[in-house]
Parts: C-alpha cells; sequence; structure tokens
C-alpha cells in the first residue's frame, strides 16, 4: 500500500500542488483545510505522516499537534511563515519532526518527508531487535547524538534539532577538530537535485546554537574558521 501523506492548510492552492507533487512520487494524500477537521480525521483514520500549516483559523498547526500527540505518535513537519523560530522551538518542543519555512522548494519538502519517514521506521525498531548495520551513537564530550532516534543531548540535557540540522551536525561531530566547508555540509543535508543557496548553512548553524545555548550559555562546539568553513570544537 501506498504510504499516505495528509496535508493540513487553509491555502487551497497550496494543498493542491503539494497533492499533485506527492502522488507524481507515489504517496497517496489526503487534503483538509482546517485543524479540526483534520483531527477528526486523523484520529479515526491515521495517516504515515502530516504536514500541518502552523497560521489557520478555527484551529491552528500547533493545538493540532498538541491534541495529535495526546493519541498517535504519526510523523509532523510544519509549514510557517519564514524565520519565525518562536513557532520552530514550540513546535519541536511538543514533538514535531522537522520544520520549512514558506516559501520552500516541493522537491526539498519531499525529501525532508522521506528523511522523516526513515527516522520514524527506525525509532520503531523495539529495543534490542535492532536492524543489523544501524549507526551508533555518536559520543563526542558533552555531545551524544541517537542517528536511530533522532536524539540529541547536551550535557544530558535534550535539544530539539529538525532532521536537517541533525544532519549537518552528525556531519561535523563525526570527524572532531575537521573542517568541513558549506558545499560539504550542503551535499550531507541536501539532495544533489535540490538547490539552495550555500548561505542556508549559515543559517543553520545559527539556530543550532541558540538551540544549544538554551542548554548552556556558554555553548562554544561549532566552531567557525572563517572564509572556510565549520567544525565540532573537540570538548
Amino acid at each position: 500500500m501506498a504510504i499516505t501523506i495528509a496535508l493540513v492548510d487553509d491555502d487551497r492552492n497550496i494543498l493542491t500542488s503539494l497533492s499533485v507533487a506527492l502522488q507524481s512520487e507515489g504517496f497517496a494524500t489526503r487534503v483538509y483545510t482546517d485543524g479540526e477537521t483534520a483531527l477528526k480525521a486523523l484520529t479515526e483514520n491515521p495517516a504515515d505522516l502530516a504536514v500541518l500549516d502552523v497560521k489557520m483559523p478555527r484551529m491552528d498547526g500547533m493545538e493540532l499537534l498538541r491534541r495529535l500527540r495526546e493519541r498517535s505518535a504519526i510523523p509532523v513537519i510544519f509549514l510557517t511563515s519564514k524565520d519565525d523560530e518562536l513557532d520552530e522551538a514550540l513546535g519541536l518542543a511538543m514533538g514535531a519532526d522537522d520544520y520549512i519555512a514558506k516559501p520552500f522548494s516541493q522537491r526539498l519538502l519531499i525529501a525532508r518527508i522521506r528523511a522523516v519517514l526513515r527516522r520514524a521506521e527506525m525509532r520503531a525498531v523495539p529495543v534490542g531487535e535492532e536492524a543489523a548495520g544501524e549507526a551508533e551513537e555518536i559520543i563526542r564530550g558533552r555531545l551524544s547524538m541517537d542517528p536511530a532516534r533522532h536524539r540529541v543531548r547536551w550535557d544530558g540535557k535534550e535539544v530539539a534539532l529538525t532532521v536537517t540540522e541533525f544532519m549537518i551536525l552528525e556531519a561535523l561531530a563525526q570527524r572532531p577538530g575537521m573542517v568541513k566547508n558549506r558545499n560539504q555540509l550542503m551535499d550531507v543535508a541536501y539532495s544533489d537535485d535540490i538547490y539552495v543557496d550555500d548561505r542556508t548553512i549559515d543559517s543553520h548553524i545559527k539556530r543550532m546554537r541558540r538551540k544549544f545555548r538554551v542548554a548552556d550559555a556558554e555553548f562554544k562546539g561549532i566552531e567557525t574558521l572563517y572564509g572556510i568553513g565549520y567544525r565540532f570544537g573537540e570538548e
């Protein structure tokens, strides 16, 4: 059976274009124009993943996520206004899996959907029955990363990262002290057929630092080498 993606947005043009794009990639789709209708439908007949707009009338995406999390672990990707960091931080803390700002590339969203579905599948493997070859936990000083379950801790405190941020940090933490330039990090975080400006990496690094500084105000684990790239500092 095809994987089912629920799309929830009050913009019918976005719903239509996304639905067509996803169906062309082999997904089944269900579309909803408000949170209340989506909540009822997803409670009675869950989808495999939901893409939720944050700003909607009647019931916004945050409230919909909160109520879904009371009864479901369905993976969720948020769509929201560009650089709305409050929404991002709150959404991830409530259990969203990733976050994409409008306007966005449909190819990028589809790539993130596939990445979130892969991680959800790995998280579902019972403890003690992990698949052979599953990535081991990465421990680097005060940093611990569990790639299979998309969990990050700093000094034992949880840090909520998006899938893209997780991939970038994982690439840096694999080899502490080694510098990776923007192009190398873009290759890690984005598919070959998706174009993003190289300054996008700078934005991801900036947001990651802010998140880590919530856990540790003195966080300096991600170092910038101006004109060269970034590296994970050995703590």
